[in-house]
């Protein structure tokens, strides 16, 4: 079937996300959500169990989560790729999945008969594809409000799957909960008033029939929070607010930000929670928020079953950089740390601030700060609050360093890979009144700065992959990556010592993980590549296959948005 004749990929491609003064704003969207099926007789039936979520780091057939497992590795077990035969690797299948929208997200692959991909894009749309044929079974595009304000345009980054359910988050800052062999609606739940600004765009997960979710809207001055709910039948269980209100002065705790907009990551060994937050609101003008404006630019670690805070570790205290801590939390199980004499379990991220932090998982001690991925110029400087000097150039600037592209882990190489921006933006600070819906940044950004304001020391280069030893903190190699764009995406490791990456220049490569070296890439297009690859090895073809989304998405620097997603594969 052609996709034009899609009635759900239509809605989604009929629906317009723009940028206004307001932010993105949603226009002529389905007034009701609408569901297309196909074929629908085709998805092997059978639950995904605790069991399979528990092993999933384990299993070569699949892709049940976000980051591959709850440690948020993004490696695979599959080892048909080899270094050896990685220039092998061939184009499988294209396909254009018809929204021309934001690709930003990583596939999940449920094993069977054929495997089944659920692959979804902005706005708010998914699908069930058979993901040996690359043919479309159901599809579905949630009706998202027509008065929906976005900071950074309509991604989806993926669902969660349990037992026979699907959940998807929806720009509204709601969860929609979808049978996954038909796409019929199960349940929803909003969880804010996206009126207030508040959206979501993230993967959730679940674990034992919680389903875990967070909160965005930080450029609009919300309050962020994290929540539990019944995966099975939408409840809601707790709700965290990020930043305590005895930390606050006056009516600064009701715009505080402090939003959690990325996947939480879950340690079943000690059963806690991990997730990042975000800035505090305003962005840029601190002065109406005195103090550290806890617990802003952090990791939180949170008992799953109450919803109380374990610990803390704050990157940038009372912030007026925007380094949101913005990327998911990676675990790491037996980490040897010679010059403290420790093996333990870490905790694990790239900050905006472009350093590395490694965290005990029960305290929240750092262990280890690591060297910087990028450069760091004038930053955590004071933006001059005077009026005829009000703005000066950062290095970072306001997306990183590190934003929200999700490393890999190799337990292969021992080492972590970070996709990294290395850009020098300009900020204003300005008085802003409040106004619920509106945006609330206390400043100004100018991603491109005048040449002469740019500081000498910039080496001119956009952006860079970068390894990173998370026992010492020291960079094992780095790839500059040179554009007019900038890099998004997250990247993935394989059982046999490589690294998979887009880049922003519409290329796929294979890296030696040990080195850097590149052993393979491939032109996939003209537009930026900014979706996190997956793999998956289909013992019906006894091939391996690789996939990745292809495509921008409308907000600084990302390129122009996209509709296509392109597998690899490589047989035994």
């Amino acid at each position: 079937m052609a996709i034009e004749d899609d009635k759900a990929i239509k809605a989604a491609s009929d629906t317009i996300v723009e940028e206004t003064e307001l932010g993105y704003q949603v226009f002529n969207a389905p007034d009701e959500s609408v569901l297309h099926q196909t074929d629908t007789d085709r998805i092997p039936r059978f639950d995904v169990t605790q069991e399979m979520l528990d092993e999933s780091g384990e299993d070569p057939e699949s892709w049940l989560m976000f980051s591959k497992n709850y440690e948020a590795h993004r490696y695979t077990p599959c080892d048909t790729i080899t270094k050896e035969n990685v220039a092998d690797l061939e184009l499988e299948y294209e396909m254009e999945v018809g929204a021309n929208s934001s690709m930003e997200g990583s596939p999940l692959i449920v094993p069977g008969d054929p495997p089944i991909m659920y692959q979804t894009n902005g706005p708010s749309h998914v699908k069930a594809i058979d993901a040996r044929e690359g043919e479309v079974l159901w599809s579905y595009t949630f009706a998202a409000p027509d008065d929906a304000v976005l900071c950074c345009d309509d991604n989806n980054r993926g669902v969660a799957v349990w037992n026979d359910k699907i959940y998807m988050t929806s720009l509204d800052s709601g969860v929609q909960a979808l049978d996954r062999y038909t796409g019929e609606e199960v349940w929803y739940a909003s969880t804010a008033d996206h009126k207030e600004g508040y959206s979501a765009t993230w993967a959730p997960i679940v674990w034992n029939g919680m389903l875990f979710t967070g909160s965005a809207g930080g450029e609009f001055g919300v309050r962020g929070f994290h929540c539990a709910f019944d995966a099975e039948t939408g409840e809601e269980l707790w709700r965290l607010n990020n930043c305590p209100e005895e930390e606050y002065v006056g009516d600064s705790i009701k715009q505080s930000g402090g939003t959690n907009w990325m996947t939480a990551t879950f340690d079943p060994e000690r059963e806690l929670l991990y997730y990042n937050v975000g800035n505090p609101s305003p962005d840029f003008n601190g002065t109406v928020r005195p103090g550290p404006n806890r617990n802003t630019c952090s990791t939180l670690c949170v008992d799953p079953h109450s919803g109380e805070i374990q610990w803390v570790h704050q990157e940038s205290a009372h912030d007026i950089w925007d380094y949101d801590s913005a990327h998911q939390r990676m675990i790491i199980r037996d980490l040897e740390i010679d010059h403290l004499d420790l093996k333990q379990d870490v905790v694990y991220n790239g900050g905006k601030t472009s350093w590395t932090y490694t965290m005990d998982p029960d305290t929240g001690k750092l262990l280890v700060r690591g060297q910087p991925m990028t450069q760091q110029v004038n930053m955590m400087t004071m933006v001059p609050h005077v009026e005829e000097e009000r703005d000066y150039v950062m290095l970072p600037g306001l997306l990183g360093g590190h934003d929200w592209q999700p490393p890999a882990y190799s337990p292969e190489t021992g080492l972590c890979y970070h996709k990294t921006l290395n850009t020098p933006h300009e900020i204003y600070w300005r008085n802003e009144e409040y106004n619920p819906g509106e945006k609330f940044w206390g400043g100004i950004v100018d991603v491109e700065p005048d040449e002469e304001l740019i500081p000498d020391e910039y080496n001119g280069h956009i952006s860079a992959i970068v390894a990173v030893d998370p026992a010492t903190g020291k960079v094992a190699w780095r790839d500059w990556i040179d554009s007019d764009r900038y890099l998004w995406g997250g990247t993935m490791t394989t059982a046999t010592g490589l690294l998979f990456a887009g880049t922003q220049n519409g290329n796929m490569i294979a890296y030696n993980g040990e080195n850097g070296e590149r052993l393979w890439e491939f032109d996939v297009s003209d537009k930026a590549v900014s979706g996190d690859p997956v793999s998956w090895y289909d013992p019906g073809t006894e091939k391996q296959y690789v996939a990745i989304q292809v495509g921008g998405s409308g907000f600084v620097g990302r390129g122009p948005r996209g509709d296509r997603l392109v597998v690899f594969s490589l047989g035994e």
